[in-house]
Formats: C-alpha cells, structure tokens, sequence
C-alpha cells in the first residue's frame, strides 16, 4: 500500500517492490476516491493530486527501468467518468489522466514500453452498496432505482464486477497487448447511444 498523493510514501513503494521483487514490468495505478455522482469543487486539488500527479508519480519511478529492459506495461485506471458530464472534478482528474497515459505512451513506446488508460463505468466492489447508497440518498430515490437507472445505460443489462475489469487489465498487462499504445479501453458494460470513433 502507498499514498500514491505523497512523494515520499510513493518512493518507498518503489523501493520496496524493487528489493522484494529485483523489478517491476508491470505498473497498475489504481487509486482514487470513489465518486458519488459528484465531489465538491474544492476537492479539485486533492484529486488530482491522488490521481494525476500521483500516477505520474509512480510511472517516474517505474519507467526508465523498464525502459532500459526494454519492455513494460503501465495501465492507468481512469473511468468514464472521463466521458460524462455531472462532475467538474470527476471529469477533468479521468480526462487528466487520458492525456497524460497518451503522453507517457509516444513518450515511453518507442523504448517498449506501453502505456493505456482503462476507462471503468460505474463497477460493482465491495463499496458498491455505500456508493449507491449516496447516490441514492442524494438524489432522494431507492438504491434499487439508482441501480435500475445505471444499469439501463449499460449494454450488457448490469453492472461490471471488478473481476471483469481485472480480466481486462491482465489482457493488457501481457505481451499480447502490445498493439494498444496511448488509446482508451473502456471497460464498463458498453455505453448505450453514443458512437465514439
């Protein structure tokens, strides 16, 4: 575990990974605040701190091994959030981190390294039920409805698990994955409506 919003704690990550495991290839940021529709404006900071400058963070200290290996994967874990209107700071911390899995993709490709953002929707975790619950509670309606709501927006009729999107980021993190490089995944059930080229 590391506060990936902290320069120290994220340095002592690679350190430790690095003496337990002689290195790392493989390089999944994954931390953020679970979104309940909405985050205050002034959480805009620690937000990105967490999630932008922190997965920048912990790319610096993986990359250039990897890249003087000359292969790795880092998969950066955004959502679509990225996509959708409804929340100022859960828009611009998931567009963020789509622009900076780009730049660190033409950056790092051509040294065999790459790099892509995985878009998640809205996936059932063990804190499912307490961000419906929120969701819920704000917008004065039964979980059942929030459930039922997001759920008629998903191609699949339901909610991802999180095991479905592991299965996505596994795929990724081989050396089969090697002709994605700096473009989104989405891995959320398929959006109904919009056709994105």
């Amino acid at each position: 575990p590391a506060d990936t919003g902290d320069d120290a704690s994220v340095a002592a990550l690679a350190a430790e990974a690095v003496r337990a495991l002689g290195g790392v290839d493989i390089l999944v940021n994954a931390a953020a605040t679970p979104s309940p529709g909405s985050f205050p404006e002034d959480a805009l900071e620690e937000e990105f701190n967490v999630k932008v400058r922190g997965y920048l963070r912990t790319a610096r200290a993986f990359a250039p091994a990897m890249a003087e290996r000359g292969w790795g994967r880092i998969i950066n874990v955004s959502g679509l959030a990225a996509r959708q209107t409804g929340s100022v700071v859960g828009s611009v911390r998931n567009v963020a981190v789509a622009a900076l899995s780009k730049n660190l993709a033409d950056e790092l490709g051509p040294q065999g390294v790459n790099v892509v953002v995985v878009h998640p929707g809205l996936t059932r975790t063990e804190k499912t039920p307490q961000t419906l619950a929120t969701m819920a509670a704000n917008r004065g309606v039964s979980v059942e409805d929030v459930e039922r709501a997001a759920a008629a927006g998903i191609s699949i009729g339901r909610l991802v698990t999180a095991e479905e999107v592991a299965d996505v980021i596994t795929f990724l993190a081989s050396p089969k994955s090697v002709a994605l490089n700096g473009d989104p995944v989405v891995a959320g059930g398929g959006a109904r409506g919009p056709i994105f080229y």
